[in-house]
């Protein structure tokens, strides 16, 4: 009978424990799938952060073959041994302008750089390089070569930046540059424009001392190469040279530096035809003054002033294209010394005018001539700037043009057979009456002044050339 009720209650019991366990497994399954759909849900939305995140970035393919994201690339190579070696060789392209206002001159090069980093050394069965634009310079340790004295320079970046990187799989790096840079030239215009100008342009590293960076042309004297072609319209290119030293800064230390070096000699043709010869023609055209009849006042005054007024234009048009600098020029002493050739011209027809004066007076004097004829010889020549030497005066109107009003007073007391006469022997006597109408002074000036000026221009170029 008990047998029986237990039975009975399990019977009945049954249904209740199986009806209990459905339902906690179905619970069960409802909460893993709750949590399946939590965890993909977060996994989405971290890979979507992690898109958004541009901080990470993965590296390149290039950059998982070199190593660069293991190691730190803002150390030199061999950080803490011996300082590591940097060939540098230079091709010049071009010397594009030089001032001399400015003191500088303008070069486009391209500048490439030699090293070892065994950080970026890969493994490679062809044994080929690699080779990459400007992205991985940024990534990478790299020399900071500069110019020393540069005023301005530029990187080309047409179409793209000029710029080179060439990997070795022993770590080997070429690194390369295509720049224009314009540096100072300390120039000596003592000679000018008989000069010869020697510039430098100067590499060294910025920050790196002998301690840490070896700076030196990879090839020697054959590091620097030029363009045949390089010419420019003022200058001969004489040499070109490659050098080195060691540069001292009292709070840094000693730093190599490399010295591209240049000789250029000038044309001077351009200034013989600018400056030289018109210098020469003036000096030339104020001798003509010499063989003017000393009275001629107007004609040879007006000679004077012209040749001077023109050497002084000449002078500053020389001086405005010149730096102004403290010293004499080679050109300056010439223009000087034919300036003061035409100049002494003037005072020389000063001198001649003032003696022939006084040899006037005294002439008038002696021939004990009344003193309103006197008095009207000064007058007459106070007014038209012209001698009026009373042995010539019937011959007045043929040898001075200033003379005619006084020839015209005289015209009707002469016979209409007198002018023919006149004419006829004066035509012989031309030479006499031109020598003896001139002074003593223009008679020597005609053979000092050129011989003078024949002597300087042998010396001057002959020191100058």
């Amino acid at each position: 009978m008990v047998l029986v009720m237990k039975l009975l209650f399990l019977t009945c019991l049954w249904p209740t424990a199986t009806l209990h366990s459905s339902h906690s497994q179905h619970h069960h399954l409802h909460r893993q799938q709750q949590l399946s759909f939590s965890r993909k849900h977060t996994s989405k939305r971290e890979i979507k952060m992690r898109k958004l995140d541009s901080t990470k970035v993965r590296p390149l393919k290039s950059e998982q073959l070199l190593h660069i994201e293991d190691h730190d690339f803002a150390l030199r190579p061999g950080f803490g041994g011996s300082p590591i070696p940097v060939g540098i060789d230079v091709q010049v392209e071009s010397i594009d302008s030089i001032s001399e206002v400015d003191m500088d001159f303008t070069m486009t090069l391209y500048l490439r750089h030699y090293w070892k980093d065994e950080r970026l050394s890969f493994r490679s069965n062809k044994n080929k390089s690699m080779t990459f634009d400007g992205r991985l310079i940024k990534k990478i340790w790299v020399p900071d070569v500069f110019f020393v004295h540069s005023k301005r320079s530029f990187i080309h970046d047409t179409t793209v930046e000029n710029i080179m990187l060439r990997v070795y799989p022993d770590g080997n790096v070429l690194f390369s540059l295509r720049i224009t840079v314009s540096a100072m030239c300390f120039m000596d215009f003592s000679r000018f424009p008989l000069d010869t100008q020697n510039c430098s342009l100067e590499l060294e590293s910025y920050a790196y001392n002998e301690d840490d960076l070896m700076l030196y042309w990879k090839h020697g004297n054959k590091s620097l190469t030029t363009d045949e072609q390089i010419s420019l319209s003022q200058f001969f290119i004489e040499e070109f040279s490659a050098s080195s030293g060691l540069a001292f800064y009292s709070s840094t230390g000693w730093y190599n530096r490399l010295f591209i070096n240049f000789a250029l000699r000038r044309h001077i043709f351009f200034f013989v035809l600018q400056s030289y010869f018109p210098a020469m023609l003036m000096v030339m055209l104020s001798w003509v003054s010499f063989w003017i009849d000393r009275r001629a006042v107007p004609a040879r005054v007006s000679l004077g002033i012209t040749t001077v007024l023109t050497m002084s234009t000449i002078m500053t048009g020389v001086s405005a294209s010149m730096p102004q600098v403290s010293y004499i020029k080679a050109v300056d002493v010439y223009l000087w010394i034919s300036f003061l050739f035409v100049f002494l011209s003037v005072i020389e027809y000063a001198a001649v005018n003032y003696l022939t004066t006084i040899e006037e007076r005294k002439q008038l004097k002696k021939r004990g001539k009344a003193s309103g004829v006197y008095m009207d010889a000064v007058q007459a020549m106070a007014f038209d700037g012209c001698f009026h030497d009373t042995d010539d005066m019937d011959l007045s109107g043929f040898s001075d043009p200033c003379e005619e009003n006084e020839t015209r007073t005289s015209e009707t007391n002469i016979s209409s057979e007198e002018p023919t006469r006149l004419k006829k022997s004066l035509k012989g006597n031309v030479g006499r009456i031109i020598l003896q109408n001139n002074h003593v002074i223009d008679t020597y000036s005609r053979i000092i002044f050129p011989s003078v000026y024949i002597v300087f221009n042998f010396l001057y170029w002959g020191l100058y050339i």
